[in-house]
C-alpha cells in the first residue's frame, strides 16, 4: 500500500467520526483545473469526501479566464458555490468585495495549524488581521543550473546576484557553453515575470501602500547592471523562454530561469520536450546534473527572495459554512496527497506537514508521479536537498504589491510591458542606467 493510500484510507474513519451529522447534502465546488485527468482527481477525491461525511461535492470546471465575471455575476445573483479553487490575483479584491468568507478560512487555518503553512502563502492573502482564502498548493521560479559544472569549477550555488556573475565569468564559452540565456523577447509575458523575479531579488518595486512608488535608482540600477551582465552572457537575438529550454537541454546553457514544469522535461518524460545533451531523449541524466534556487538576493536586499504563483481555495458567503469548511480542511490534510497529484510539478505543498509530522506532505509529494508520456516521482529523480529547496522557496515567496495591497496595480505595470521595454533600451545600449531608471519611473507613474 503506498503513502498516499494509507493516508487516505486513514482520512474516511477521522472524517466519520469529525462529521456524523452531515452538514448539507450538497456543496458546490468551482475549480479551474478542468483538463479531464485532473477534473477526474478532483472527483475521486469529491467522492471520497461524500463517503466520509455524507456531503456530496458538485465539481464544476470553469475556465480560468472567466472566473473573474462569473464570480462578479453569481455574487450579484446570489448564486455563489460554497468553495472556488482561484489564483493569487482574486484573493484581496474578493475579500474586499465581500464574495469571500475571510473568518471562515481563518478558522481552518487556525484548526489546521497556522505554522504548518508556508509563511509567504498566507502573507500573500492576509486581508485586515485575517487570511483572505485557505492555501493550497504554489509554485516558485527557479534559476535552474548545471550542479556538476558548478562543482567542478568550484563555484557556489547561484543564489545571488555575485554567485551568478562569478559563475559567468567561469563557464561561458559561447558557442559551446552560454553563461545564461536571459529573457529579452519585450512582448513576451516570460520576460515580465523574470524581470519581477531579479527586481524582487534585490527588494526593488514600483508600488507602495498609496499606489506607484517610483523605483529606487541605486537599488534599480544594480538590478539593470545585474540584468546586462547575463544577457551579455546569452545568445543575441529576442529570447523568451523557448530559446532558454532548448539551449539548456541541449547542453549549452550553464543557467536559465524557468519555472518548475520544466522537471519532468529535464528528465526525459516528455517527448514534446525532450532533453538534447545525450543520444538518449528519455535520459534522466541531465536532470542528475541539475540545481535549482529559488530564493535568489541581491546586493541590496542580503534575504533575497522568491517569485511565487499560490492557488487558493475560497469559501464564499453564500457557502453552507461548516460543509464548505470541511471539504476545504480535507482537501488540504487527509486528502491533501489527491489534490497535490492533479500536477504535482507545479503543485508544491503549501503545508509540509502537520503539528505531529512537519515533513509529512512534502515527503508524500516527493513520490507522487510526473511526467506526461512516461511517469517517475520526483523523489527519483532529483535529491532531497533539491526537493527541500524546491518546497522552502514558498516559505518567502512574494509578489509586487501583494504586501502593499496593490497587486491590481501592480499587475497592469507589469502587463503594459514597460519596463521590459526600458530594460531591454538599456541592455542594448540605446540609454544608460539612470536615464533608464528615469523613464520607467515617468512611464510607471502614468498607469492607474
Amino acid at each position: 500500500m503506498t503513502i498516499q493510500s494509507k493516508l487516505l484510507g486513514a482520512s474516511a474513519l477521522a472524517l466519520a467520526l469529525s462529521a456524523l451529522g452531515a452538514q448539507a447534502d450538497t456543496i458546490r465546488f468551482w475549480t479551474t483545473e478542468e483538463q479531464p485527468d485532473r477534473l477526474a482527481k478532483q472527483q475521486a477525491m469529491a467522492e471520497e469526501f461524500e463517503a466520509a461525511t455524507g456531503t456530496e461535492v458538485e465539481v464544476i470546471p470553469v475556465t480560468e479566464s472567466d472566473l473573474g465575471t462569473r464570480a462578479t455575476a453569481a455574487f450579484a445573483a446570489g448564486d455563489l458555490p460554497d468553495v472556488i479553487y482561484h489564483t493569487l490575483q482574486y484573493a484581496l479584491p474578493w475579500a474586499e468585495a465581500g464574495i469571500l468568507d475571510t473568518e471562515a478560512a481563518s478558522e481552518v487555518i487556525e484548526d489546521l495549524g497556522v505554522d504548518t503553512f508556508a509563511p509567504g502563502a498566507l502573507a500573500m492573502a492576509a486581508y485586515e488581521g485575517e487570511t483572505a482564502s485557505v492555501p493550497v498548493d504554489g509554485w516558485t521560479q527557479m534559476i535552474v543550473y548545471r550542479k556538476d559544472l558548478f562543482d567542478e569549477a568550484g563555484l557556489e550555488a547561484p543564489t545571488s546576484y555575485a554567485a551568478v556573475e562569478a559563475a559567468l565569468e567561469a563557464l561561458h564559452n559561447p558557442p559551446e557553453m552560454y553563461g545564461f540565456v536571459a529573457a529579452t523577447k519585450v512582448d513576451e509575458n516570460f520576460m515580465s515575470q523574470v524581470l519581477e523575479h531579479v527586481f524582487l531579488a534585490n527588494g526593488v518595486t514600483p508600488v507602495g501602500p498609496d499606489g506607484f512608488a517610483p523605483l529606487d535608482e541605486a537599488k534599480t540600477i544594480e538590478v539593470l547592471e545585474f540584468y546586462k551582465a547575463i544577457a551579455e552572457a546569452s545568445p543575441p537575438g529576442d529570447l523568451y523562454w523557448d530559446q532558454s529550454r532548448s539551449l539548456y537541454f541541449s547542453g549549452n546553457a550553464a543557467m536559465i530561469i524557468w519555472s518548475p514544469f520544466i522537471l519532468d522535461e529535464l528528465a526525459g518524460l516528455r517527448d514534446s520536450a525532450p532533453p538534447t545533451i545525450t543520444d538518449d531523449p528519455t535520459s534522466a541524466e541531465l536532470a542528475s546534473k541539475t540545481g535549482v534556487v529559488t530564493t535568489f538576493s541581491g546586493p541590496s536586499n542580503p534575504d533575497g527572495a522568491a517569485w511565487g504563483d499560490i492557488r487558493y481555495f475560497g469559501i464564499t458567503n453564500d457557502a453552507d459554512t461548516d460543509a464548505a469548511m470541511e471539504f476545504v480542511k480535507f482537501s488540504v490534510d487527509q486528502g491533501y496527497g489527491q489534490t497535490l497529484s492533479i500536477a504535482p510539478e507545479g503543485k508544491f505543498p503549501v503545508r509540509a506537514g502537520t503539528m505531529d509530522e512537519p515533513n509529512k506532505f512534502k515527503d508524500l509529494w516527493a513520490t507522487l508521479p510526473v511526467g506526461v508520456d512516461r511517469k517517475a516521482p520526483l523523489g527519483d529523480l532529483y535529491e532531497a536537498s533539491m526537493i527541500d529547496e524546491i518546497v522552502g522557496g514558498l516559505d518567502v515567496a512574494q509578489r509586487w504589491g501583494v504586501e502593499e495591497g496593490q497587486l491590481a496595480l501592480a499587475s497592469k505595470m507589469i502587463n503594459s510591458q514597460v519596463i521590459n521595454r526600458v530594460v531591454r533600451q538599456y541592455i542594448d545600449g540605446e540609454i544608460d542606467a539612470a536615464a533608464a531608471v528615469a523613464e520607467m519611473n515617468d512611464e510607471l507613474s502614468k498607469i492607474e
